[in-house]
């Protein structure tokens, strides 16, 4: 019997949330799934996948314009098949010490969707990332990486518990 097939696609400015989505993908991987990790823009068809999990870098509370083009352009063949969506970017702890809700226009997209789930992570502002925001936030003390691989390792794992269940 081959492997269910699990799109993960990501919106990502920096390469924060694409992290978090190459997380996912070798969870999933590591469960036995074939997961496929893949930038949003990317994705224009998702009717090949038993599964799709998308996230997008949240900016001022909006989700990355990647993220949303994504869920809009397959929106009819996501409908179809069990979807999760998570967001990253709290750049400070708070995604460890309780869940954040999805922002309103995420919220509206999962009903749309009929998406399972949904998952805030931390975000990740380094040295290393691009922008006169980022380098303010760095030379501040305010920047870092709280993208946690364990609590994204357990969501994955847990995805994949309903993706073993489901046909």
């Amino acid at each position: 019997m081959n492997p269910k097939r699990v799109l993960v696609a990501y919106g990502s400015k920096h390469g924060a949330t694409r992290g978090i989505a190459d997380e996912i993908g070798r969870t999933l991987q590591a469960d036995g799934f074939e997961a496929v990790v893949l930038p949003a823009d990317a994705v224009s068809d998702v009717s090949g996948y038993d599964g799709v999990v998308l996230g997008g870098a949240l900016y001022a509370g909006h989700w990355n314009g990647k993220a949303r083009r994504c869920a809009r352009r397959n929106a009819e063949q996501l409908r179809h098949r069990p979807v999760w969506l998570f967001s990253s970017g709290p750049v400070d702890s708070s995604a460890e010490q309780r869940d954040i809700p999805p922002v309103p226009g995420v919220a509206r997209r999962m009903k749309k969707l009929g998406a399972r789930e949904h998952m805030t992570f931390g975000g990740a502002v380094t040295a290393e990332t691009p922008g006169r925001i980022s380098r303010s936030l760095v030379r501040h003390g305010k920047g870092g990486d709280f993208r946690n691989p364990e609590r994204i390792q357990d969501w994955a794992h847990h995805i994949g518990t309903e993706l073993g269940t489901t046909r």
